[in-house]
């Protein structure tokens, strides 16, 4: 079934038994592993998690329904968590809806999943599964989800620090929560003992995410500049900034190219994609480029390299920085022996 995001949020909060698979698809990656979190929560702090890949889900499509219906060693709440969810997937979470019984709610998630899919399409026409699509919010929404952020860790945002905050972030929860503890922490706020944060707050934590530094980066990585994209990460590291806003941002431009070439594939000009898809003036010309440059299974690639690599920063035993310069250089080469 398709849910709405009232819907939804009240099915993670309290989960019934007759909903075995919640789908968390679309390009806000935040947005879902926060749904993913929360109904983790809502099944108490000892329940116990299952975490599944692709790579099992293709070598052995019933581990899914055995894990399911497995009872957990010591009693307590289990669940499973599936990160990276694509269409090679479909046995599996089939072999799942149609199993005799899954007592153990699956979670996946899924941001290269398209609406559109024989997969999305299979869980929306199922009794027994919610599907909810995660976008990154922009304008209101995302003013209002700063202020709700706020909220939860006793801010009360004033003037324009909740439009400075949505700007600065993108709509990236995961930046916001962060850019939002930060003034927690300075204005030692909390639920119980609510803070007023104003511009001066904002300023002097130095709520500054590196944009430029972000442009520049991701733009160097399209355009196949390996040594200049050294010298824009560092500097990006250098002010204080984090390389996961780098891989977020560049996997969501690569989601944009992905449309674009698409068009391109069924025959329009590159031109006429830009117009048509309303391409800010300003990046007209690097647009062109990479469209020029990637090809769609290239594209598809390199978004996968990403994301294994945002996943890789996030584990807690990675090397980080490192790591995310490393897969962005090989990204780059990529990008300038298209170049030619």
């Amino acid at each position: 079934m398709k849910a709405n995001a009232a819907q939804i949020r009240a099915a993670v909060d309290k989960p019934k038994p007759d909903i075995r698979l919640f789908l968390f698809h679309g390009p806000d990656e935040a947005g879902a592993a926060e749904l993913a979190d929360r109904l983790g929560k809502a099944l108490g702090q000892g329940a116990e998690r299952i975490d599944l890949d692709m790579k099992a889900l293709r070598e052995q499509p019933g581990r899914l329904a055995d894990e399911a219906a497995s009872l957990s060693l010591f009693g307590d709440a289990r669940y499973v968590r599936i990160s990276g969810l694509e269409e090679a997937g479909g046995e599996a979470v089939s072999l799942l809806l149609k199993a005799e019984q899954a007592g153990n709610p699956v979670v996946a998630i899924g941001p290269g999943l398209k609406a559109s899919g024989k997969l999305v399409k299979m869980i929306v026409a199922a009794q027994n599964a919610l599907s909810f699509a995660c976008y990154v919010p922009e304008g209101m929404d995302a003013v209002r989800l700063a202020s709700d952020l706020a909220r939860a860790q006793g801010l009360r945002l004033t003037g324009d620090v909740p439009q400075r905050l949505a700007s600065a972030s993108g709509g990236d929860r995961a930046i916001l929560a962060r850019e939002i503890e930060k003034l927690a922490l300075y204005l030692d706020a909390e639920p119980e003992h609510p803070r007023e944060a104003d511009g001066d707050a904002l300023d002097a934590i130095g709520a500054d995410l590196g944009e430029v530094e972000l442009f520049h980066a991701i733009d160097a990585v399209l355009d196949g500049r390996v040594t200049e994209l050294g010298v824009e990460i560092g500097r990006l590291v250098q002010g204080g900034g984090s390389v996961i806003p780098l891989l977020r941002q560049l996997v969501r431009r690569f989601m944009t190219l992905a449309e674009l070439r698409a068009d391109m594939d069924r025959g329009l000009a590159v031109d006429e994609v830009l117009e048509k898809h309303r391409v800010f003036f300003k990046e007209k010309a690097s647009t062109a480029r990479a469209l020029r440059r990637w090809s769609a299974p290239q594209i598809a690639r390199a978004i996968e390299r990403v994301r294994e690599a945002e996943r890789g920063v996030m584990h807690g035993g990675s090397a980080g920085d490192v790591l995310a310069e490393a897969e962005c250089t090989a990204i780059a080469r990529q990008a300038a022996r298209a170049r030619g």
